[in-house]
């Protein structure tokens, strides 16, 4: 790290002391109070505290705070003036990120930090407006009397708030995900039958189609079934106005999971399916396209058309050569060839070799290494003890569904929780061994089933 970034973060630091026209006693006054509050006395007396925060804004040599004052800092700054967190672009606790960033912490523990705090901010069942920044919150609060105010900072706003939500799935309860995403699933539908500058139109529904389809997939996991249709087919209504048509094809893949695990049979998926197929086929994104071609070949394989599922297959896997790193693609990240090897690894579960499936399968549980994939590494961990049920590994099997129901609980999702059970049922011939006992004792502690 840089002298020229420490003393940028060293200045930024006293930028927001000063902001909130607090002396460097006020400030220390502040950190042992909010100690306090959260359980964790400080040992160290005021003159103490305010000394390490007079190093952290030091002109000259400035130093990162330490683990634990960074996390009060981040208590501190997360609650504006108004007593309400803010955590989203602009407010005081974003600008404290930064200025951690600049004095050398890393990214990750940033990111670490704050989904901490949007867990505390929705402890309770508050903080539903935390992740818009205030400058966002007052231009919503005016827009939504008005709409001919939107303008592009809002939208760009709200944007942000699904990106950030959506970027918690795996490390955040869906209950609190969803509690966050709600202030723009209703603004959206508020503003779309408003009088919204038409120039603005196609940004609004892009995002709105986002937000509703993000919505459907949260409230699908928190077993809102009724509320999860109506917003999938919000997202398909607003995704058909766009004339990017893989916008729409992601609506119909996210529908057709939920639906597969929903809907008795397999025939609504498929169709919803063959859809976004026919959608990314004239659509510009190349990933959309191959995870439309990976979700065909899973429904074909679960239905025993191997001939189907291979083929499928094999155009998922075309449409990944034909852009090796995504560059160009509107959706980069949105399928990989990790992300295709748990397919593949299905359509040797179903209609092909178990062995080859548990390979396909392990590889792409270790790939899949983010907070962000962990529920999609759960899934596939599942599916892997399937493979290993029918290699007559039963044990191995139970091994890796342990580790599965940490993920199914700290999500509450419900997918995870569904392939556990399904597992779980394919492991009856041993029910009497000890290591099919030390599973239930599990599934019963962590989830109550």
């Amino acid at each position: 790290m840089s002298t020229r970034e420490m003393l940028l973060g060293a200045a930024a630091l006293k930028s927001l002391r000063k902001a909130r026209g607090w002396s460097l006693a006020d400030t220390s006054r502040a950190l042992i109070s909010t100690a306090r509050r959260l359980g964790q006395p400080l040992d160290s007396s005021a003159a103490s505290v305010q000394r390490s925060v007079a190093r952290w804004e030091s002109a000259t040599r400035p130093i990162l705070p330490g683990d634990r004052y960074q996390l009060l800092l981040a208590h501190l700054y997360a609650r504006g003036a108004d007593g309400h967190i803010a955590l989203g672009p602009g407010s005081d606790f974003a600008e404290l990120l930064d200025a951690l960033a600049h004095l050398g912490e890393a990214e990750a523990r940033l990111s670490d930090l704050r989904a901490l705090l949007i867990r505390t901010a929705t402890d309770g069942g508050t903080g539903v407006l935390a992740l818009l920044g205030p400058a966002t919150r007052l231009s919503l609060a005016a827009a939504l009397t008005d709409p001919t105010r939107v303008d592009e900072a809002l939208i760009d706003g709200l944007r942000t708030v699904v990106g950030d939500v959506n970027a918690h799935v795996g490390s955040l309860p869906f209950a609190r995900l969803q509690l966050l995403l709600a202030p723009v699933v209703e603004s959206c539908q508020r503003l779309l039958v408003g009088d919204v500058p038409a120039p603005l139109l196609p940004e609004l529904r892009t995002v709105a189609a986002q937000a509703y389809t993000l919505g459907g997939r949260l409230a699908f996991e928190t077993r809102d079934d009724h509320a999860s249709r109506a917003l999938y087919a919000a997202a398909t209504a607003t995704a058909g106005q766009l004339d990017a048509r893989w916008r729409r094809a992601v609506v119909h893949m996210s529908h057709a999971l939920v639906t597969l695990y929903s809907a008795p049979g397999m025939e609504a998926a498929r169709m919803l399916i063959d859809a976004a197929v026919r959608d990314a086929r004239t659509g510009d994104s190349v990933r959309v396209r191959a995870r439309a071609h990976a979700l065909q070949a899973e429904v074909a394989a679960r239905a025993g058309s191997e001939r189907h599922a291979r083929t499928a297959l094999s155009l998922a896997w075309y449409d990944l050569d034909l852009d090796r790193d995504g560059e160009g693609d509107p959706a980069p990240t949105s399928f990989s060839p990790d992300h295709l090897r748990g397919f593949e690894g299905l359509c040797e579960l179903y209609v092909g070799d178990a062995a080859a499936a548990h390979a396909s399968f392990a590889d792409s549980a270790a790939a899949l290494g983010s907070p962000r994939e962990s529920v999609q590494r759960a899934i596939v961990s599942t599916d892997q003890a399937l493979a290993c049920i029918r290699l007559d590994a039963p044990e191995r099997a139970a091994d890796l569904l342990h580790s599965c129901v940490e993920s199914a609980a700290s999500t509450g999702g419900r997918v995870p929780a569904l392939r556990l059970r399904q597992a779980r049922k394919e492991l009856r011939p041993w029910r009497r061994e000890d290591f099919v006992a030390d599973l239930d004792d599990h599934l019963i502690e962590i989830l109550g089933s």
